[in-house]
Order: C-alpha cells, then structure tokens, then sequence
C-alpha cells in the first residue's frame, strides 16, 4: 500500500486562515482611509512583468536582481514575480500616459510580493506590501506630507513611536561621484571586508553602507558622508524637508548612512521603524524616497516621482494587541426541523439590519451548538424549539453575562440590532 504523503505550502509562503484575518481587514481598510485623505487613488498592476522591468528599474546587481527575484522563461518571455510594487507602478505610467492627463497622480497599491530570501519573523517568499507612488512633484512638501501621514498611520494602528530616519542621497551625479568617494576609500580595505562586501566594492560600493556585518562597519569609520558631495540644490531641498517636518511636528533623525538597497533612489530616503521589542533588529516598518529619473529610464516624460513600501505582515507583529473579535454577534441554535427553517428566516431578517449572525444547521444537540457558539465568540444566542415557536417567542442568551430571557420574535431583531449597535447588553 502506497504511503500517505501530506501536502505542505510552500516554504516561505503562509496561509492565512480566518481566524487571522480580521486584523488583516482592519489594517488594510485603516491604510486605504489613510491614503483617500492624502488623494491617493488605488492601482492593481500585474503579479508577473517582463523580467527586464525589474532589471532596469531596481539595478542589476542589487541583492533583489541577483538573489531574490523569482524569474522564469515562458513562450521564450523572459518573466518575474513582482519582488516589489514601485517598479510595476511606474510601467503602468508609462504605459498608460497618464502624465499627459494630470500634471500630478498620486497612487497606492496593496497586494502580494515575491522575493525567494529566507524566511524569518515578519519576511516570507510570498509577502503582504502595501505603498504608493507620487509622480509630478518635486517639491520637498510632498516628501514631508508623505512622510508626515504614514506616522500618523502607523500611530493609528498602534505603533507607539514611530522612529524616523532620514537621510539625502542626491541627485544622480551626486550618487555616482558618492559611489566613488567610498569606493576609494575602504579600496585598501577590501581584505577587512566581509565576503559579500568585497564582491559589492566593485559592483555596488553603497550597499556596503547598509551592511550588517561588524567589520564592515568597522572598515566604514571615517569613511567620507554623503553630505560632502550634496550640490547646493540637493542641500536646499533637504533642509526644505526638515523644516517642513519641524512644522509638522514630526521628529526625525538624520542618519548618514542610510542608503537603502534599490538603486533608484535620489534626494531623499527614509525609514519609519518601531515595535523593536516584538520585531528586534527587523524593526523597519517602511522605507522609501525619492526616484525622480525612474519615469524617463522606463521610456516616459521627465517627471520626478517619490513612494515607500511597508510589509503587513511585519505590521501585524508589531500592533499584535492579542485582543480577540466576534466572528459573529448572534448565534442561533434550533433544535428540529421546523426550529431549523424558522432560524434561517430570523437570520435573514437580522442579517438585514447587519447583524452577523450564524445558524446551526447540523441537527447537533444543544451542549455542542451552544460549545461552537462559544467558540465563535459570539456576544448573544437564540435557542428556538417547538415551545418557541408555539408561544412566539425566541430564547436569547448573553453568553458574556451568562443570562437567559424570552423576547417576542416580533420583537428580537429590533431589540438585539438596537444592543448591538450601542454595545449594552
């Protein structure tokens, strides 16, 4: 006899049941309200693009390209997974001509990613993102008002303080004659170097900046700050975006070493972390910046652009309250036949003035409906039986309070959608 196999997942890519996915709901819908007061309209591009999108648009020789992305030949097409939102967002502008319509769009997007890197707390092969893009403003005031939002975001889903870092890259001269400055200097340094950063010295000297490795950081003491290579424009539209942040109340660090590891970046980058206690060193809740030659690269007009990304799975960890809600708020357990079709009328007639409400069809006797009731949460029962329904009452239970009293069932749907919308018992 053949041995039984069991059927798995794929490592790296999660199921998310329905006991979980209340809190998914509730973020999700807490970022689209989030970004409908900014202006921000919702995009859906494609799961699969063209393999070179990423290529040109990320940097072919960023950990994303060479490492992570999920690529793959198909009727001789060379394709990918999206491994991140911005990349396909800007094709679609591109494509669509949308800056011929409107001098400035501002777009979210929430949806799945892939990147094949290993799996740990809040990072899986298949991820939650959740972002947005401004194309048409160059404006330091957009940087700040983006900014500014997500902290008022993140506070409102629970994050307690969240942490900016801010730092200006420049525009792209400044980043190529940066890339050269560090370069030069840990060049005889490289045998300090961890193995990888050895390799990025001569393909991608920045990413170095962002290395975790102690003797990387140790060979960087010393090493030359962006700040030494910023033009005046660049500096002007830094210290534009911290005055508008000091205006906004939003407090900010600016950390000199924060690179980011995407290649099209310019002026300004950011991250937003919190939840350290929960999340450790993976504390990074979002990360974004400034792209303003992504547009022109992929075939557009010249127009600048900026966006950020954060992952939700990450963000469940961090306001993880481990606070429970009702799947339902009315359970309804008829014992009988006739008991049953008369509860599937009364749940319709609630349901109709939005109540959740669930009825026990299985013929089950009452300990084990009112278990399950149990188990659903739910604030209130009905028991209906043939005396029920002879008397034209129902039986309603608080299983909070764990009491027990009759009310007619012209009456019940007024009384518990009325309950239930004040929270009384």
């Amino acid at each position: 006899m053949a041995e039984k196999t069991s059927v798995r997942a794929v490592k790296g890519m999660n199921d998310v049941l329905p006991g979980e996915i209340a809190r998914w709901h509730r973020l999700e819908a807490l970022f689209r309200r989030s970004m409908a007061l900014t202006g921000y309209r919702e995009v859906r591009t494609p799961f699969v693009e063209h393999k070179p999108l990423f290529v040109r648009a990320i940097g072919e020789v960023t950990d994303v390209v060479e490492k992570e992305m999920y690529a793959f030949t198909r009727h001789h097409d060379e394709l990918a997974l999206r491994p991140e939102g911005t990349a396909g967002a800007v094709r679609a502008y591109v494509e669509h001509k949308v800056a011929n319509a409107e001098p400035v769009s501002r777009w979210y997007y929430l949806g799945p990613m892939f990147r094949a890197e290993r799996p740990q707390a809040g990072r899986y092969r298949q991820f939650w993102q959740y972002g947005a893009e401004c194309f048409g403003d160059a404006g330091p005031g957009s940087d700040a008002e983006m900014i500014a939002e997500l902290c008022a975001f993140l506070s409102a889903a629970g994050v307690t303080a969240p942490r900016v870092l801010l730092n200006s890259i420049g525009g792209p001269g400044t980043r190529v004659a940066y890339t050269e400055a560090v370069r030069a200097y840990l060049e005889p340094k490289k045998a300090q170097l961890s193995e990888d950063s050895q390799k990025r010295l001569e393909k991608n000297a920045l990413r170095i900046l962002d290395s975790k490795a102690p003797e990387d950081h140790a060979a960087l003491e010393g090493a030359p700050t962006l700040e030494s290579v910023l033009d005046e424009a660049d500096k002007d539209h830094f210290k534009n975006l911290l005055g508008h942040l000091d205006a906004l109340g939003v407090t900010y660090e600016v950390d000199p070493k924060l690179v980011r590891g995407l290649d099209y970046y310019t002026r300004t980058l950011f991250e937003i972390k919190g939840a350290k206690e929960k999340l450790g060193a993976g504390d990074t809740l979002i990360g974004g910046g400034r792209y303003d030659g992504m547009v022109e690269q992929l075939g557009g007009a010249s127009v600048p652009a900026i966006g950020f990304a954060g992952g939700l799975e990450r963000l469940l960890i961090a306001t993880d309250d481990g606070e429970k809600k009702p799947v339902v708020s009315v359970f309804l357990a008829p014992m009988g036949s006739p008991a049953t079709t008369y509860a599937l009328v009364l749940a319709r007639e609630l349901r109709a003035h939005g109540v959740t409400c669930d009825v026990d069809t299985r013929g089950a006797n009452l300990k084990s409906m009112l278990r399950r009731a149990t188990s659903l949460e739910a604030p209130y029962g009905i028991l209906v039986g043939d005396a029920e329904i002879a008397a034209g009452v129902v039986e309603v239970k608080d299983l909070n309070a764990r009491t027990q009293e009759k009310i007619a069932r012209s009456e019940v749907v007024r009384v518990l959608a009325d309950r239930l919308a004040k929270g009384t018992p």
